[in-house]
């Protein structure tokens, strides 16, 4: 595991020497001295991307060439699975084939972000027709600059792939700040950019915490572009700081995704996909269904068999054989977790399964998949992310209760809709206020297709040909083709 920071092509100390624990949720125990940048390790990060971005060739190369690169990066990826998958449990605490499939996406992501790369060449400008002849127009795509990547803690490889693929890919540099919780991995991504003689400059790694090395890159004049994946709180933090210089920004924030089940839908299958939507990696997922709406018809069957199914999940270890349900991520967002389901308690909810530390764990930060109903629409679990293995089941009438329920939110990443009936899912998923719909599902998430919420949810997306987007300018080059002179001011 890496004790430095990587910056301009090159390990260094932190410029103060410090460090900060790395913590293994399941034990609780430090596994890991990571290094802890401050703000002149940001500016010696940002300068270096500076330069490589107005001095070096990678903005230069053709797409090809950049294709080469992050290929290879995806071949080191997929060599280091294991490895790669073990260290993320080891940090976040998700089971192992929770961080198998992560490990797999990201060596999808450059795979894909290699072929758009390549595509950039293919189609290097568009032509503009005009309405006046003696003029001709011509629009070219340019990497934006320098950016600023702060990715959170829940899918932490994942997620910097979801920013240095793209960005690379359209010919930005970057300087990429990981959470404080779960750094080892992106530090990895290092060793991989070494590996694969990656130019100096253009990706850089400095870990540390936010306000020592999250707001100085924020801040940071000489940074073109903020990408920030985490909380809303720090979200506005992040788009006050952008504002300052007018920084191009795009943001990836939290959500209180509904999931709304019609009565002629299959009570296993509804369950199924239920448990997927807000179990799978603790619940630490910005999209997470935790707002289940179920027509009444069938509500009570739905939450009996909810809670008999939430009882056989197995909890423990992420690296433990069968695993389903892994630690949270650290004390704090354990306690988070804690205060809500007791506020959810004291405000009249009904803690239909779960809530509790499971017996048998009595360190790390296990909490049992949970499950709340009698919930109020104006109660704080019902409006407010959780972020943890918590879901709120509430009953709904027809089709335009439930409508009103699900999009009465600031929030509006996600949401599902489950219904035999076809036209009426359809229909339904375009009523959703909401960037992401599922039908007849929950989470299923593909590189190709664009990613990014509504309302208070963000600004952007990422993924797809959008998240190709995010990283590159538009220009408009027009010229005067005529040999006649223009003749406003001066005459014939």
């Amino acid at each position: 595991m890496q004790d430095r920071l990587y910056i301009d092509g090159e390990w260094v100390r932190p410029e103060k020497g410090g460090t900060f624990d790395v913590i293994d949720p399941a034990t609780e125990a430090v596994i890991h001295k990571a290094p802890a940048g401050t703000s002149g390790d940001i500016d010696k990060a940002v300068k270096a991307a500076r330069y490589a971005f107005d001095s070096g060739p990678w903005p230069h190369f053709t797409g090809t060439e950049r294709a080469a690169y992050l290929r290879a990066m995806a071949r080191k990826i997929a060599g280091k699975r294991e490895f790669l998958a073990r260290l993320e449990v080891a940090d976040n605490g998700k089971p192992l084939p929770e961080a198998l499939w992560d490990i797999d996406d990201v060596v999808n992501c450059f795979n894909y972000y290699a072929g758009l790369a390549e595509e950039l060449d293919r189609n290097p400008e568009e032509t503009i027709p005009l309405s006046e002849p003696r003029f001709s127009s011509r629009v070219v795509r340019e990497p934006l600059g320098v950016v600023g990547a702060i990715t959170p803690w829940n899918y932490p490889l994942l997620m910097a792939a979801w920013k240095v693929a793209p960005a690379l890919a359209a010919g930005c540099t970057m300087v990429l700040k990981p959470s404080e919780l779960t750094p080892l991995t992106a530090l990895e991504l290092g060793v991989i950019a070494e590996e694969v003689d990656l130019p100096a400059g253009v990706l850089n790694i400095v870990t540390g915490t936010g306000p020592q090395a999250g707001e100085p890159l924020t801040e940071h004049p000489l940074v073109d572009k903020l990408a920030f994946t985490g909380s809303v709180s720090t979200g506005r933090k992040v788009m006050m700081a952008g504002a300052q210089d007018i920084k191009n920004v795009s943001l990836e924030l939290g959500g209180k995704s509904p999931f709304v089940i019609f009565a002629d839908s299959d009570i296993d299958r509804a369950v199924e996909w239920i448990m997927f939507g807000i179990f799978w990696n603790q619940g630490q997922v910005c999209s997470a269904t935790s707002r289940v709406l179920v027509q009444a018809r069938i509500y009570d069957a739905v939450v009996s068999r909810l809670c008999e199914e939430a009882a056989k999940i197995r909890i423990g270890n992420g690296m433990d054989e069968g695993t389903l349900l892994g630690p949270i991520v650290s004390r704090g967002q354990y306690d988070k977790i804690v205060s809500a389901i007791e506020r959810a308690r004291i405000d009249g909810a009904t803690i239909a399964f779960g809530g509790r530390r499971p017996a048998g764990l009595d360190s790390g930060y296990f909490i049992e998949p949970t499950v709340l109903t009698d919930i109020s629409e104006d109660s704080y679990v019902w409006k407010e992310e959780i972020f943890g293995p918590v879901v709120c089941v509430k009953p709904f009438k027809d089709e335009d209760d439930a409508i009103r329920m699900a999009n009465d939110s600031r929030f509006g990443l996600a949401a599902a809709v489950m219904s035999k009936d076809v036209m009426r899912a359809e229909r339904v998923a375009e009523a959703l206020r909401a960037g992401i719909v599922w039908v007849n599902c929950s989470q299923p998430t593909f590189t190709e297709a664009p990613w990014g919420g509504y309302k208070q949810s963000g600004i952007g997306r990422e993924l797809g040909r959008w998240g190709l987007a995010n990283y590159l300018e538009t220009k408009q080059i027009t010229r005067f083709n005529s040999d006649e002179p223009w003749g406003w001011y001066i005459k014939g």
